[in-house]
């Protein structure tokens, strides 16, 4: 693809500014999530909050409000079009960061991560829904590819930007940071980015055509296999987010290394979408994330083992993890992209219902893992192992039994 016909699309920009801006789309979620994993126990102190695990709260009630609003987005950007519903939920993201920067209480910092993840759902819901409404296929697969680059750049750096905040401000500045992020992102849109929806595919808010569009997405087999499959994936991830500044701290005690070993283990998922991006045009989604959610079983497997049998050290855990997070940057592109491509004529409300159903699925199934963490990684990897292994079963129903090629009768 040239900057040529990269520019033909519907954003009206260079095909690499494009890719940038969805790219600080996706990063707000990223950045409200993993910044704050090293003030965790700060927050906690100072809300009150005395079981370690508990802490896991400031992590799920985000993502929960996260998961839950994307269900509404996508009937929202079909009826108003994409760029108004993406400006009101940055106004929402931006205002909730302001307030978790000034709670005073457990439960006022629970309202603000929900209303936070409110907000940060629309910037999920509409950079797929615009890049479904500019590219399909392989294409769409290659442009998520490289936004996901950019974009797990902030799950590399997140952390190391919450710790030096910490060395030099209150935990309450992490917050100002998003804040300021949110607000730089709202306002790039607000001047660049154009209204991409299809006239044709504007729909009113009916009730018959809401059903007919979710029927659609509910109904379609192959999104529903990828979509559920993807749930479970990001609930082995979740589950090690949740309890990640735990393990360091008092599985390994290396809360030193905690910045440096998880933004390596990230750098594993910003190298697999680089790759991902140059040899899915030739090999194919299937090929590449099939192979992928192979080798995810495979190491998450391995992991388990030698976490039940007392062979766990510092560095043997990071050099698997970051494998298994290589293998999830090379699916996890591809499985949206799938999920999406048969739905284009729905992009809003697929991408809101696959938003929700992943997002949700994995936040739950996430803080099932992490509320198991029992001062080993014993039920932390094998919470990954087992989610891998239910994807690939959903996988093969959704191929019908074939992998690394479509099923008889598709594309």
């Amino acid at each position: 693809m040239t900057e040529t016909s990269a520019a033909v699309p519907r954003h009206g920009m260079g095909f690499y500014p494009f890719v940038s801006m969805m790219a600080a789309l996706m990063a707000t979620n990223a950045l409200a999530i993993d910044a704050m994993l090293p003030a965790l126990p700060q927050i906690g102190a100072a809300l009150g909050i005395t079981e370690p695990n508990d802490r896991q709260w400031i992590i799920t009630a985000y993502l929960l409000g996260f998961g839950v609003s994307q269900i509404i987005y996508g009937t929202l950007s079909d009826r108003f079009g994409r760029r108004p519903v993406l400006m009101f939920g940055l106004v929402i993201y931006v205002a909730a960061s302001v307030l978790a920067s000034f709670a005073g209480s457990f439960q006022m910092m629970m309202f603000a991560r929900v209303l936070q993840g409110v907000g940060a759902a629309a910037t999920r819901v509409l950079a797929v829904s615009i890049v479904r409404d500019c590219y399909s296929g392989r294409d769409m697969a290659r442009v998520m590819s490289l936004a996901m680059i950019v974009f797990l750049a902030v799950p590399i750096l997140a952390p190391s930007i919450g710790q030096a905040i910490l060395w030099v401000a209150p935990w309450r500045w992490i917050f100002g940071v998003l804040t300021t992020f949110g607000a730089v992102v709202l306002l790039w849109a607000a001047l660049k980015l154009p209204e991409t929806q299809h006239p044709e595919d504007r729909k009113p808010i009916e009730f018959r055509s809401i059903v007919a569009a979710f029927r659609v997405t509910l109904t379609t087999r192959i999104s529903v296999g990828y979509m559920l499959a993807m749930g479970f994936v990001l609930g082995g991830l979740f589950g090690f987010i949740n309890s990640a500044q735990q393990v360091f701290g008092d599985v390994f005690h290396a809360l030193d290394w905690f910045t440096t070993i998880f933004a390596l283990i990230a750098g594993c998922m910003a190298v697999a979408s680089l790759v991902n991006a140059r040899i899915v045009g030739r090999l194919g989604m299937r090929r590449v994330s099939h192979g992928a959610l192979l080798g995810f079983i495979g190491l998450t497997g391995l992991h388990a083992i030698l976490a039940a049998s007392g062979h766990e050290y510092l560095w043997l855990f990071a050099i698997l993890q970051g494998g298994t997070m290589f293998c999830f940057g090379l699916l996890a592109p591809n499985f949206n992209a799938m999920a999406m491509d048969p739905l284009g004529h729905v992009a809003g409300t697929a991408s809101s219902v696959q938003g929700f159903v992943t997002t949700v699925g994995g936040a739950l199934l996430g803080f099932y893992i992490g509320q198991h963490f029992n001062g080993t990684v014993v039920p932390l990897t094998l919470g990954f192992s087992i989610c891998g292994v239910i994807a690939l079963v959903i996988v093969l129903i959704a191929e019908k039994g074939r992998l690394f090629h479509p099923a008889a009768g598709r594309s």
